[in-house]
């Protein structure tokens, strides 16, 4: 797809050093795009100018290396960067405030900082969850900045852990006012796929939190089946295996395990506050999801006199095979035991950001109980005659034959 004339890059990402933003400059760039990455954290602009990943991501590595190698990516904390590129993307973090409100106004404040270097003719696609409306208010503010610019609403729709394979494989939406801008983002991201998904602005932002919101809810329904059969003495993993079995109406019914990060939680909120709060059914998963934790320990508390105990957790980002603690519930977790517990040690085998954690040896070596909070599969060979709460199953039940 030619680039416009006047401008030298065809994609700049803001925000584009982070989980979401980097994997996609570094497809675009890998499918022949030149791009620009910018960030306001130097660390992380180095590093990738330097061709390291700032965090565990499969197959993104080799890729990132690929384009700075070839000069087709490479980043920079100088905001003017955002006038050189026909396509500017915002990847921006949008998370609720401790009152469990959204803020409608963190990305147009955040594009304040960029905004004069914006120019016409410029696609600007909106890449992070947003609350429904963000999209307009753009828009608007672009308007009345008097800059001729496109808009359009294209959500992120990868898992961590699998963004080099997602961003090439699923469908992706493309949102705009008019035919024209929806065929300008769809021609920007029909360089990673060919199956592309027009909506409308505001159909495109529900259709991303209706997605999030979706996946914490099913969460919430096994835990709160975990918790039921649980309390009664009963393996809920074995019973789920077991209904679940050749049985095709049951095979989309996950494990239990804790439902955390940066997306779920917050997005179902996002969810709730655009509804007036009236959304019964996301708050009442958020209890079951948070309270995940609480029983955990409350379990553990009837069993052990947990003030004489040390308790070691197992895992610290927010899932398995990830180095990301943003929003991690094993935190909530280590919180809650430490009111409890004698002492308390935390490992992790990806985490290299904390410098509470201790090796897993010493964990299992100085623990008198265990809890798993983490389902890394570096703990499936664990084999220990000491008290274990796993909800996630991860140290192995028999299911039914």
């Amino acid at each position: 797809m030619p680039r416009a004339e006047g401008f030298s890059h065809d994609v700049v990402v803001i925000g584009g050093c982070g989980h979401v933003g980097l994997p996609l400059a570094i497809a675009l760039a890998d499918r022949g795009a030149s791009v620009l990455v910018y960030d306001v954290s130097k660390t992380a602009v180095d590093l990738v100018n330097d061709a390291v990943l700032p965090f565990d991501e499969p197959g993104a590595q080799d890729k990132l290396k690929a384009a700075v190698t070839s000069e087709s990516l490479r980043a920079s904390t100088d905001p003017s960067v955002v006038a050189q590129a026909e396509n500017v993307v915002v990847v921006i973090g949008t998370p609720v405030d401790e009152h469990l409100n959204p803020d409608p106004q963190a990305i147009p404040r955040a594009l304040d900082g960029c905004a004069e270097y914006f120019r016409d003719g410029q696609l600007l696609v909106l890449r992070s969850t947003v609350f429904p409306g963000v999209t307009s208010l753009v828009e608007r503010m672009l308007a009345e900045r008097g800059v001729d610019i496109d808009v359009s609403f294209c959500p992120e729709r990868i898992a961590e852990g699998r963004a080099m394979t997602e961003l090439f494989t699923l469908p992706q939406i493309v949102s705009g006012r008019d035919q024209r801008i929806r065929d300008r983002a769809a021609g920007l991201f029909s360089r990673l796929t060919d199956q592309i998904v027009e909506m409308e602005p505001e159909e495109a932002e529900l259709a991303k939190l209706f997605t999030n919101t979706w996946r914490y809810i099913k969460f919430a329904a096994v835990n709160q089946f975990y918790m039921i059969a649980d309390s009664r003495g009963l393996d809920f993993e074995r019973i789920r295996a077991g209904l679940a079995q050749d049985y095709p109406r049951a095979a989309d019914m996950p494990s239990a395990g804790f439902a955390a990060g940066p997306c779920l939680f917050k997005d179902t909120m996002q969810l709730a506050a655009f509804n007036d709060n009236n959304f019964a059914l996301g708050h009442a998963a958020m209890l079951v999801n948070e309270g995940l934790p609480l029983y955990v320990v409350s379990q553990l508390a009837e069993q052990h006199d947990l003030a004489q105990c040390t308790v070691g957790i197992l895992g610290a980002s927010f899932k398995a095979g990830s180095d990301d603690i943003r929003s991690s519930l094993a935190y909530k977790l280590k919180r809650i035991v430490s009111f409890k517990a004698r002492r308390v040690l935390m490992t992790d085998p990806y985490v290299t950001t904390d410098p509470d954690l201790v090796p897993l040896d010493q964990v299992l070596e100085e623990a008198d109980v265990l809890i798993v909070a983490t389902p890394h599969s570096d703990y499936r060979g664990i084999v220990t005659d000491k008290p274990v709460a796993d909800v996630w199953n991860i140290l192995g039940v028999d299911a039914p034959a």
